[in-house]
C-alpha cells in the first residue's frame, strides 16, 4: 500500500512538472509572438526616428549657429573650459514633446546644486532650420522666465541654425529625426546628450523626466570628475550607468573600497587618540615619579 502511494505520488509529481513545463513553453511562445507583433507594429512614420549612440566620438566644435541675440557663434565658443555640456536637440515651436523635454531639464536643473554657466553648460538647439533666432529668444524667455539663479540664464543657450549645420551636429550625436508632411511636425526621439569639455559624447539619458541623481552622475562623468565637492565625488564614485535600466546603479566593489578606506581612517583616528592619551598618562606618571 505504501509502495503504491509513493509510486502514485511520483507519477502525479511527474505529470505536474510536465504540465508546468508545458505552460512555461506556451507562455514563452506567447511572449515571443507578442514581442514580435509589437516590434512589427511600430508605425511606419516612426521608422528611422531613433538614437544611435556615438559614445566616445567628438562633435565638430566649429559648427556655427545663431544665438538669441542674433549673433553667429560656434559651439566651441559656448563651452566653458573644463566644464561638461548638456545638449538638448529640440525645436521651439514643437507642440508637445520638445516642451516636455525642456521642462524636464528645467525641473531637474532647478533641483541640482550645480549651476549652468559656472559648473556646466546647457545648449538647446533647434532641429528646424526654418526657426529664427527671435523664435529661440522667445522660447528662452518662455522657459527660463522664472529661473532666478544668478548666472544660470547665461549658461543656458538657445540656438538656431541652417540645415547643413543642424544635420552635421545631429549626425555626430546619432540623433535621427524627420519631418512628417501629414502632421507638419518633426518626429524625433526624447533624449538629452552629455559632452565632455572637449566635445566628446559621454552619455545619453532618455525620456522626459530625469532624476537629479542621474543627471548629476552624467555631468560628473562628462567632466571626468572635475566638478562637485569631495563628498559628492565619493558618493558618485559608488555608482555606474546601467544601459538596460537607463539609470545609475550601485557598484559593490567601489562601495567596499570606500568602506574600507573609511574604516582605516576611523581606526587611525582612534589609535591616534589612544596613543596621545597613553603618552600623556606616561608623562604624568614620570612627573610624579621625579617629584
Amino acid at each position: 500500500m505504501q509502495y503504491h502511494l509513493i509510486h502514485n505520488g511520483i507519477l502525479y509529481a511527474g505529470r505536474a512538472i510536465k504540465g508546468l513545463l508545458l505552460v512555461a513553453l506556451l507562455l514563452a511562445g506567447f511572449t515571443e509572438t507578442l514581442s514580435a507583433q509589437l516590434n512589427q507594429g511600430r508605425p511606419a512614420e516612426l521608422e528611422g526616428v531613433d538614437v544611435d549612440e556615438k559614445l566616445g566620438e567628438t562633435i565638430p566644435l566649429d559648427l556655427e549657429f545663431i544665438n538669441t541675440d542674433g549673433q553667429t557663434v560656434t559651439l566651441g565658443e559656448l563651452m566653458i573650459p573644463g566644464k561638461p555640456v548638456l545638449l538638448t536637440p529640440v525645436y521651439f515651436e514643437c507642440p508637445m514633446l520638445c516642451n516636455l523635454v525642456i521642462e524636464g531639464v528645467y525641473k531637474v536643473v532647478e533641483e541640482l546644486q550645480w549651476t549652468p554657466g559656472q559648473d556646466y553648460t546647457i545648449i538647446s538647439f533647434s532641429i528646424n532650420p526654418e526657426e529664427s533666432w527671435q523664435t529661440a529668444a522667445d522660447g528662452k524667455e518662455r522657459y527660463l522666465s522664472g529661473f532666478n539663479r544668478p548666472g544660470a540664464r547665461e549658461g543656458w543657450h538657445f540656438l538656431t541654425g541652417e540645415e547643413g549645420q543642424i544635420r552635421e551636429l545631429t549626425d555626430a550625436i546619432g540623433f535621427h529625426y524627420k519631418y512628417d508632411d501629414e502632421s507638419q511636425e518633426y518626429l524625433h526621439p526624447a533624449s538629452i546628450i552629455f559632452l565632455s569639455p572637449e566635445g566628446m559624447v559621454t552619455r545619453y539619458l532618455y525620456g522626459i523626466q530625469y532624476p537629479e541623481f542621474d543627471l548629476r552622475n552624467a555631468l560628473y562623468e562628462s567632466a571626468d570628475g572635475q566638478i562637485g565637492s569631495t563628498i559628492e565625488r565619493a558618493v558618485l564614485y559608488c555608482f555606474t550607468y546601467d544601459p538596460e535600466s537607463g539609470s545609475y546603479v550601485p557598484v559593490a566593489m567601489n562601495i567596499m573600497k570606500l568602506g574600507g578606506l573609511a574604516t582605516m581612517i576611523i581606526l587611525g583616528i582612534f589609535l591616534g587618540l589612544f596613543w596621545m592619551k597613553e603618552r600623556r598618562s606616561m608623562q604624568s606618571s614620570n612627573l610624579e615619579f621625579s617629584e
